[in-house]
């Protein structure tokens, strides 16, 4: 190739150059890079471009997922109404925890002997939310489960032990859409355990501390049918719907209807008040005065603090029985077979018969 044609190849090659770069400027994006040019005259005369490595265009920063972030374990929960509490309802989501700057420790690091307890659901949080839930209900569930049963001290030792439970199952009640009401099913269910002749001293008769006319109101309540008794406390006393009581006392809408209906009127039978108005009033009028036998009663109930440390105290006492039960066992049987298989008994000797099992 003679030098003038080597020279309009060059200004050709510069004009699709250009030409690249107006088109790439047109489109927003950059020119392409200068590519190193190298001639090399191959066997027929010709002259060849190779081009050379471009250089690598901007990458874009890959789109990151969020860190997933762990559960706050809290419980929100509406405030007490009233001396018999509210129905609660569902539970508002607990407010995510944020999460922690890059050059921070996470609380769970920097102090893992407070926080040991985290991951079983009893940690910080989660003391911290068993106690809010304690001191706002407690004394509401104190007094509803004395409508039910009359007795003081039965209502505080079966409002215990409800929340006994609730400590122990509390990743389970965290959860729940009313951990206010699974606490008052159990506070109710042992409430009205058959079992209580088995506890004498939470049956004793008790002196009625309000006034006259309240407890003629306490004994015509107490007269009722216990599933009468549970169901109007629930509906007009606590203010649960219809079929939220039909699920709380494990019945079916249309009995639960009636069951309300004949409690009132039973009521009805017993106080002139309430069989002075008509069927349709007697709701309200009965919510009035639950509301004032409710008030009238005076709760101590204990520190949350002191709550949570009985329920512990009552899982490892079960605990441990359960292990020394299982020891006694597997030895009964261990004897049991060497006394068969020998065909004689096992000397009295505590060091004897162990030598002897242990051959």
């Amino acid at each position: 190739m003679s030098a003038p044609q080597r020279d309009r190849a060059g200004q050709q090659l510069a004009r699709q150059r250009r030409r690249a770069a107006a088109r790439a400027r047109k489109r927003g994006a950059r020119p392409p890079a200068q590519r190193h040019e190298r001639g090399a005259t191959t066997a027929s005369g010709r002259t060849t471009v190779e081009p050379g490595p471009t250089e690598p265009g901007p990458t874009e920063p890959e789109p990151t997922e969020p860190e997933p972030r762990e559960p706050s374990g809290k419980v929100s929960e509406a405030p007490e109404a009233g001396e018999l509490g509210t129905s609660g309802g569902a539970a508002e989501p607990p407010p995510a925890a944020e999460a922690p700057a890059a050059d921070t420790v996470p609380e769970a690091d920097a102090h893992p002997a407070r926080d040991s307890g985290r991951d079983d659901g009893h940690g910080s949080d989660a003391r911290a939310a068993f106690e809010a839930l304690y001191e706002r209900h407690v004394r509401a569930l104190t007094r509803q489960t004395y409508l039910l049963t009359g007795r003081r001290r039965l209502a505080r030792w079966a409002v215990g032990r409800a929340f006994h439970a609730a400590w122990e199952r509390w990743p389970e009640v965290a959860v729940d859409r009313d951990p206010a009401g699974w606490v008052r099913a159990a506070a109710h269910e042992q409430a009205l355990s058959p079992w209580h002749w088995l506890r004498p001293r939470l049956g004793a008769e008790e002196a009625y501390p309000g006034l006259p006319e309240d407890r003629v109101i306490l004994e015509a309540l107490l007269s009722l049918p216990t599933v009468y008794r549970r169901v109007l406390l629930l509906h007009d006393g606590v203010g649960l719907g219809l079929a939220e009581t039909a699920a709380e006392t494990e019945a079916s809408t249309p009995a639960t209807a009636s069951r309300l209906r004949h409690a009132r009127e039973a009521l009805s039978a017993r106080l002139p008040e309430l069989a002075a108005v008509d069927a349709e009033a007697r709701g309200p009028l009965v919510s009035r005065l639950l509301h004032r036998l409710a008030a009238a009663q005076p709760v101590h109930s204990p520190p949350a603090r002191d709550i949570r440390r009985s329920s512990d105290r009552l899982t490892f006492g079960r605990t441990a029985a359960a292990c020394v039960l299982t020891a006694l066992v597997v030895t009964a049987t261990s004897v049991g077979v060497a006394t068969a298989e020998s065909d004689k008994l096992l000397p009295t000797s505590l060091p004897t018969a162990l030598r002897q099992l242990a051959e």
